[in-house]
């Protein structure tokens, strides 16, 4: 079996895991879910009619192998607290997740490796030391505090961005990335802190590689060792930081996206566990998995690309 066939079988079997443990947590959890649509006026005849409906009067394996034999062809169910399919109630709201993520993992990247190459370049000077200073502090302070702390300027003291609205990408980009930049700088500074430090511990290292005293030697510039030698090899172990970070940037925006009131997954999240609507919590931790472990699985074949000397 070669590389890529064993690291597909990782990922279905990633998401496989998480599907189980998904659902057998659902089941622990004390409650009867058709007593929770019913409400406790609800008799014991109209509570096991439900029951049946809902199919969780069968065995638990039994339960699990149908709703498993449908997510597989993204039938994830009906959402028992909305009256709608699992699937449209996901779709409807994960572009706005997704969104918020992606644009934070693109200002952590584009934040983040000016800056490594910046400390990596100043080591034990001055730009090393704020650089280094400014990543303590986006490490201490929690992302949904930093969020509060860009409303309050930006949001209510500067009036630069809006903090109240949302605005879809579809109707207008400016006020869509004007509504979602705050939350994606909250997600994005602790993700900054942790790849300049991994970018800066990197380009280190390289610097003291062999083939970086024969370039010197060579007569090349140092800006050509660089940017041409030394920062493509320092972002192997870069590039897989980011994809673990990837995950943590999309549950970190489900906490965030309450701070600002993004209707996204976060929201959405929160009333189908309150009201244990646990095909809704089921179909939406099941797509969060299937995304993260296949960026990481992306990550994993860049390699290739970015270095041409591994083989798999």
């Amino acid at each position: 079996m070669n590389y890529y066939a064993r690291r597909l079988l990782t990922l279905l079997l990633t998401v496989l895991f998480v599907a189980v443990l998904t659902f057998a947590v659902f089941r622990i959890v004390p409650g009867n879910p058709a007593l929770a649509i019913l409400g406790p006026e609800a008799t014991n005849d109209q509570i096991a009619r439900l029951e049946a409906q809902l199919g969780t009067d069968r065995p638990l394996p039994e339960q699990f192998a149908n709703w498993l034999g449908s997510a597989a062809v993204l039938d994830f169910g009906q959402s028992l607290r909305f009256s709608e399919p699992v699937l449209d109630l996901i779709a409807s709201r994960f572009p706005v997740t997704l969104s918020l993520a992606l644009l934070a993992l693109g200002i952590t990247v584009a934040t983040a490796v000016p800056l490594g190459i910046l400390a990596a370049r100043s080591r034990g000077k001055l730009a090393d030391i704020v650089v280094s200073l400014c990543t303590q502090f986006g490490l201490a302070i929690p992302s949904f505090w930093t969020g509060i702390l860009l409303i309050l300027l930006f949001g209510l003291t500067l009036k630069w961005f809006s903090v109240s609205t949302y605005v879809p990408w579809s109707d207008n980009p400016l006020l869509a990335l004007k509504s979602t930049v705050l939350p994606a700088f909250a997600l994005a500074i602790p993700q900054i802190a942790v790849v300049v430090r991994y970018l800066r511990t990197a380009m280190l290292d390289q610097l003291n590689q062999d083939y970086v005293r024969t370039a010197k030697s060579k007569g090349l510039s140092d800006r050509s060792i660089y940017y041409r030698h030394v920062l493509k090899n320092a972002l192997l172990p870069v590039i897989t930081v980011v994809g673990i970070n990837f995950g943590e940037i999309l549950a970190g925006s489900l906490v965030i996206e309450q701070v600002y009131t993004l209707p996204g997954f976060g929201s959405l999240l929160i009333t189908a566990i309150g009201n244990r609507d646990y095909p809704l919590v089921q179909g939406m931790v099941l797509v969060i998995a299937l995304i993260v472990v296949s960026v990481n699985f992306i990550v994993d074949l860049s390699y290739r690309w970015l270095d041409p000397k591994i083989r798999y």
